[in-house]
């Protein structure tokens, strides 16, 4: 019992695709050529058995049809040379082995459930991995959508997790989150707003109003615009001597 467990963590798969692509077995980091971590990273990230005919497209845009599937033929086989778990194949599809743990998809995991009003508000931890940026320095016409999906995901489940600890009067974990949700999108209104209300519940107005400041010094800077009505209106919140003596 003792060696087919320690068989199994030897050989247990984690890819992470945040921050950057690193894949390592039995906590051993395992080396992978670009073109294969292009092919894992697809379909670590479409996470469902693809058409070898679009693997290869989506891979190798400017090659022939007959030159990309040559080139996904080579990235399987060097990537099961590697590791057999790695990717599993049939004769039409391949996809991500079923024994590959990935970062992402808990994270994704957790982030959908954030947005469910009735599921639990969630460990304030999930800050540092939905603060991380999906495979950066990659700029693949198909990673880049993968970026954007993630970041509009993440950013709604930033902004709902410090409503939610707000509103159960976790205000250091809701700020962290608001602060998180800030760092990404600094022009994002809704991130602001969450962030703010946070400052306001937990009855700092001082630092509501540094952050109202510093946010409306921004969108004057860069869009040349003056923040929304719906944020001033956190204002209301705030005794009107202390906006006064800040200027506002």
């Amino acid at each position: 019992m003792a060696g087919a467990l320690a068989e199994a963590l030897s050989s247990k798969l984690d890819l992470a695709l945040l921050r950057a692509f690193e894949l390592r077995r039995g906590g051993e980091r395992v080396r992978l050529p670009l073109s294969t971590q292009r092919l894992v990273a697809l379909l670590a990230l479409r996470n469902r058995p693809l058409h070898r005919l679009h693997v290869a497209g989506t891979l190798w845009l400017d090659a022939s049809e007959e030159r990309a599937a040559s080139n996904l033929r080579t990235a399987v086989w060097r990537v099961r040379r590697l590791d057999r778990n790695l990717v599993e194949t049939t004769p039409t599809h391949i996809g991500l082995g079923s024994q590959v743990n990935v970062d992402v998809h808990e994270t994704l995991d957790q982030a959908q459930r954030l947005l469910d009003p009735q599921a639990e508000c969630g460990s304030p931890d999930l800050v540092t991995d939905l603060s991380a940026e999906l495979l950066p320095d990659w700029y693949d016409d198909w990673v880049l959508l993968e970026q954007e999906r993630f970041r509009q995901l993440r950013m709604h489940a930033l902004e709902a997790l410090c409503e939610r600890l707000t509103a159960a009067g976790r205000f250091g974990a809701a700020v962290e989150a608001g602060v998180a949700a800030v760092a990404a999108e600094p022009l994002r209104e809704s991130a602001q707003r969450v962030l703010m209300s946070a400052y306001i519940a937990e009855g700092n107005a001082c630092e509501a109003i540094r952050q109202y400041c510093a946010y409306r010094h921004t969108l004057g800077k860069d869009l040349g615009l003056e923040p929304s009505q719906l944020v001033r209106d956190l204002l209301n919140a705030i005794p009107e001597a202390a906006l006064k003596h800040a200027g506002v």
